[in-house]
């Protein structure tokens, strides 16, 4: 292809790149071009979301909902201290643990039973108040501090504020009734003890006093300071104290256990109070999660139930469902009750084993005492046995005056942060959040319509889009002239009919930048084609063919379209038999068959009789001789062809013409058969000179044109260019 100089300057060079901005202001620029375009197809999902939007907000019930915060702090009944500060350790899965308690069956029915929620609202009508309350009540844990929030939403603010109320108040009763119990069980265990160990404490001091009886100068005259034996049994006496209490302490827990075997949610709370003493099983996350599950299942069978019938398969596979998780939760409760009671059994048996040894070995260490100072030793053995029953008595005391004493002392202890209040305006559902997300999906759906409608549509749409498809110059934009009062003649002789208006204006446009793109020594022969039929190239040809005489050229129209000729009628012409065909086949001579027209300096030769091979007649040396006499008589020949696809006359008169002339129309031609036309031009070496674009509807649709201008006729003017 021989490319034009001009042409070729405007493109980048291989070592021009694109920058990356410009490369995203293009984007957005064609982005809002193609919503500007589309402006309905984006508004209309618009204003049907936020129309849906609106009639739901119109005819969604309003839902209050009312919240009471409450701080939940572990104590825990310390039966025996374990260290100076009584601390107990905390861990994260506790208040989850009581957030599943609020929302227990034991706890909702406990508030179901209170006077204020017998008759209200929101419970009626419904199959099983109990299932009612547990959809509507929402249990939260904070995330950064230890306080639960409690809430509950109903279609009556009054409902609201009485049911978290009445639930926040049945756990309390529950966590003061279960402290309760804890603390008596404790005490009672204790109590038995301090029985046994006061009989123990008796007996040791009445065999203390018998034995000061029978031995009293030994007894006041010995210095247990300096007694090697003496002091080493008093060490062995602490850890052997120290080893009773553990028994005993590990004896209580085993005991609790046993007694809470049958409640197994009360031994896990119980279980995780003690867990800084050692005994603890961790499993409280698994059965949190199945019993959320099981919450969310309730919830689901409840929606269900509102639309479907009880004994649908729907509703029988959930109810499967939640026994199948049911059954997995009392397993699993089972379980870690049976380890825990294992654990605890365990740490009876160690503690008892290590007694045993320490009894032994502290037997050992008296009867090593006895041999070497008989009386000495038992002296000391006696006190050091009362000493060690009396210090034990004491502590046991302290525990037993503590726990029954103390109101602190239990497994959790309760203040409430926040009462819940009458909520004053309802939550759900919010105005702002629906109709934004209204808007929202109204806009993205308009937009992804109008983005896939440009997707599918495969049309040239813009100057730019031309230009970058077809790597070719935009010579000029044509506005449309369909008007109904606007006829093919008409159209076809616009610069002389209307010479005022914006069409014509457009066509003296398109000549001034012919002539600059192609002077008359490099271009002229001129062909107009188009890819395909109905794009106007035969308009254009006239009206440029008009403009060019206009400026004082010399000029003559071809028309080479042998099939479909269109040039006499544009002109109301009667061709006689005359024209091209007739002059190619020798039957008259090319000065009778040019009919001058009424427009100085513009001349017509018409397509002549049809034939039947008007390819071979067109590729033939007599209509080359006939291109180059007109070529040498006339300043500008503008020929007008077929469509580049329909035949091959178009692709044949390109090689044979100076330069070529693409007609596209706007908002109709296809990107794919532009392309295929501009390929089939190139195959045979075409000079194209650019682009006309026809037929643009209004300056927003991507094609730019001037509809303003100083004009003045070119017949009157001295509009002429030199070359």
């Amino acid at each position: 292809m021989r490319n034009n100089d001009a042409t070729s300057d405007n493109l980048p060079g291989p070592a021009e790149t694109i920058p990356w901005p410009g490369l995203v202001e293009d984007l957005l620029e064609n982005l809002h071009r193609i919503l500007w375009r589309r402006l309905w197809m984006v508004l209309l999902p618009v204003v049907l979301a936020l129309s849906i939007g609106w009639v739901y907000l119109l005819r969604a019930t309003p839902l209050y909902t009312s919240t009471s915060r409450i701080y939940v702090e572990q104590m825990g009944p310390t039966i025996l201290e374990r260290n100076a500060s009584g601390a107990i350790a905390r861990w994260d899965s506790y208040l989850y643990t009581q957030a599943e308690l609020l929302r227990s069956t034991e706890i909702l029915s406990a508030a179901m039973k209170a006077p204020a929620l017998a008759d209200l609202p929101s419970f009626a009508g419904t199959a099983g108040s109990i299932g009612a309350l547990r959809r509507g009540l929402e249990v939260e844990v904070g995330k950064r501090d230890e306080i639960i929030n409690v809430s509950f939403t109903s279609a009556y603010p009054e409902d609201a504020a009485g049911i978290v109320t009445a639930v926040v108040d049945a756990y309390i009763d529950a966590q003061n009734k279960h402290k309760t119990s804890l603390s008596a069980g404790a005490v009672k265990i204790l109590g038995e003890e301090r029985a046994k160990r006061e009989k123990e404490l008796n007996d040791k001091r009445q065999q203390l006093a018998d034995f000061e009886l029978k031995n009293e100068d030994l007894v006041f005259g010995t210095n247990r300071d300096t007694n090697v034996i003496v002091r080493s049994l008093e060490q062995l006496r602490l850890i052997l104290t120290e080893a009773e209490i553990t028994t005993l302490d590990s004896k209580a827990f085993h005991e609790t256990c046993k007694r809470l075997m049958d409640r197994p949610s009360r031994l896990r709370e119980y279980a995780e109070a003690q867990r800084g003493r050692g005994g603890y099983i961790a499993a409280a996350g698994q059965v949190a999660g199945l019993q959320a599950e099981l919450q969310r299942l309730h919830r689901e069978r409840a929606d269900y139930l509102l639309r479907l019938k009880p004994d649908t398969p729907a509703i029988a596979a959930l109810g499967s469902e939640i026994a199948q998780l049911e059954r997995q939760i009392l397993i699993l409760e089972k379980e870690f009750a049976n380890v825990q009671l294992g654990v605890a059994e365990e740490q009876l048996r160690v503690a008892q084993e290590r007694q045993v040894a320490l009894d032994a070995l502290f037997e050992q260490h008296r009867r090593d005492a006895v041999t070497l100072n008989n009386q000495l030793v038992q002296y000391e053995l006696l006190r050091s046995d009362y000493e060690r029953t009396r210090t034990f008595c004491n502590t046991l005391d302290d525990r037993i005056r503590v726990l029954g004493v103390d109101p602190q002392v239990g497994s959790i202890n309760v203040e409430i942060v926040e009462a819940a209040q009458r909520p004053s305006s309802p939550s759900r559902p919010r105005v702002p959040k629906t109709m934004g997300l209204a808007l929202c999906i109204g806009l993205f759906l308009g937009m992804g319509l109008a983005l896939n409608q440009e997707w599918k549509d495969k049309r040239l749409r813009s100057t730019e889009e031309i230009s970058d498809l077809l790597e070719l110059p935009i010579l000029g934009v044509i506005p449309s002239m369909t008007s109904p009062n606007q006829t093919a003649v008409i159209r076809g002789q616009k610069v002389r009919i209307g010479p005022d208006s914006r069409e014509a204006e457009a066509f003296r446009s398109l000549r001034t930048t012919i002539f600059h793109r192609a002077p008359k020594g490099k271009a002229g022969t001129i062909l107009v084609t188009s890819a395909t039929a109905n794009e106007g190239k035969s308009t254009v040809v006239s009206n440029l063919a008009i403009t060019m005489a206009y400026a004082g050229q010399r000029v003559v129209v071809v028309d080479a379209n042998l099939r479909r000729p269109g040039q006499h009628a544009l002109f109301s012409m009667n061709p006689n038999g005359k024209g091209l065909t007739s002059v190619v086949a020798g039957k008259m001579s090319l000065d009778e068959a040019i009919v001058p027209t009424k427009i100085s300096n513009l001349n017509i030769l018409t397509s002549g009789p049809a034939v039947s091979n008007p390819a071979e007649m067109i590729d033939s040396d007599s209509f080359a001789q006939v291109l180059k006499r007109l070529a040498d008589e006339y300043d500008r020949v503008i020929v007008d062809s077929p469509a580049v696809l329909a035949v091959t006359d178009a692709q044949i008169l390109a090689s044979r013409c100076d330069a070529t002339v693409l007609v596209i129309r706007a908002q109709a031609s296809s990107r794919k058969l532009s392309v295929q036309a501009h390929h089939r031009l190139t195959n045979v070496d075409a000079r194209i000179l650019g682009v006309v674009v026809n037929d643009a509807q209004f300056k927003g649709d991507g094609y730019e044109y001037c509809d303003r201008y100083d004009h003045r006729r070119d017949a009157d003017s001295s509009e002429h260019l030199k070359e």
